[in-house]
């Protein structure tokens, strides 16, 4: 199994519009290409969004009987297919299959003008995801030849990312080292990275599955049990089962990103203050300045000599759950480990500080 990367996201949505206004307005998405039924696609129509080197595809069910419609009335919009680019997608296919991943759809050949391209799809050990393998010989230009037209775009804007670093995979409890072999067997990932996160409240589990190139890369968690249920026990209940938690863009300067972000009405995670008094400590050195940092809630895990910076968004779904990150790597390929551990310490301290302040007014009421 050799992979040339993650060659698209798609996200099966409710309304195809509504979708691509908030990816494109937000984030700074260009529509690249449509499909439907004029262009020979049943029952769905769909919207291929480009930036930098990310390209999502979103589509919606025009009939009750396609699977996407099945798809959001269980979990809302989300991730059903991150797509895999290879050299010989027949090949990939049929060895899947052999490692032990069920079949979705046979290998199939479509021609354009240009040349072609050849699409296989297995599914995914996680949910009802899947992992289609593409196969490109055509120019990037015509993303799906005979199924998406492409579309004129407008006119260029500064990038707000540059390419997907990772996909983030929420798991039900118990299942993450199962889901680590399978992704092994199937997909010939490897293991990179592994945190463990225990908090007075709950916590979670964690590893990174990653090829060779590192440009496939799944970091899994499971939630651990806990006093309270955690993001990770909420994505669950809310997304009705595992799969997609966030995704993460790949930037050259985080901070001019946020700040265009915001901008654009995109909301961010708020960090408590605990985190950034712990910071200088726990990171050392930075180019940035802290109080740059703190105002615009980004992260900081140093690796070695080098660190990343990362910030989260708010979630825009109906129901909470699939949200985004974006990290800028400074010579650091890790995940923000530590970073992690000194968020979950500093969430728990205001929830612990919070807990005090409503004690204090119930003593206040009752004049104790």
């Amino acid at each position: 199994m050799n992979f040339d990367g993650i060659d698209h996201i798609e996200l099966y949505v409710g309304h195809l519009e509504e979708a691509a206004e908030w990816f494109c307005s937000g984030f700074g998405f260009q529509v690249m290409g449509r499909s439907g039924p004029e262009t020979g696609q049943r029952g769905r129509r769909g919207l291929l969004l480009e930036q930098g080197q990310v390209r999502l595809v979103l589509t919606q069910a025009l009939a009750t009987s396609d699977e996407a419609a099945d798809y959001v009335v269980l979990h809302g919009d989300g991730v059903k297919d991150v797509a895999l680019r290879t050299a010989d997608a027949a090949a990939a296919f049929h060895e899947a299959v052999r490692r032990g991943a069920l079949p979705v759809h046979e290998p199939r050949v479509y021609e354009g003008p240009h040349g072609r391209l050849v699409r296989a799809t297995v599914s995914s050990p996680v949910g009802d995801m899947v992992h289609s393998f593409i196969q490109r010989e055509a120019p990037e230009s015509d993303f799906w030849p005979g199924v998406f037209q492409p579309v004129v775009p407008r006119p260029p804007q500064r990038e707000l990312m540059r390419s997907l670093d990772h996909v983030a995979l929420c798991l039900m409890p118990g299942t993450l080292q199962d889901t680590v072999h399978a992704y092994a067997r199937i997909f010939g990932l490897r293991e990179s990275h592994e945190e463990n996160v225990e908090t007075q409240y709950g916590g979670m589990n964690s590893k990174v599955m990653q090829d060779a190139s590192g440009r496939v890369c799944f970091p899994m968690q499971e939630p651990k049990p806990g006093k309270l249920p955690g993001q990770l026990d909420l994505f669950l209940g809310k997304h009705r089962g595992p799969g997609v938690q966030h995704l993460a863009f790949l930037c050259d300067d985080i901070l001019a990103s946020v700040r265009e972000l915001r901008e654009r009405d995109v909301g961010f995670l708020d960090c408590p203050p605990g985190y950034y008094e712990a910071m200088p400590a726990r990171v050392g050195r930075l180019a940035e300045d802290l109080e740059v940092l703190r105002a615009n809630h980004v992260l900081v895990d140093r690796e070695g000599e080098g660190y990343l910076l990362q910030v989260f968004t708010r979630s825009n779904h109906s129901r909470r759950t699939l949200f985004f990150e974006f990290i800028e790597r400074k010579a650091a390929r890790g995940f923000g480990g530590a970073n992690v551990r000194a968020l979950y310490q500093s969430v728990e301290q205001e929830m612990l500080r919070k807990e005090r302040e409503a004690s204090g007014k119930v003593l206040l009421r009752t004049g104790a």
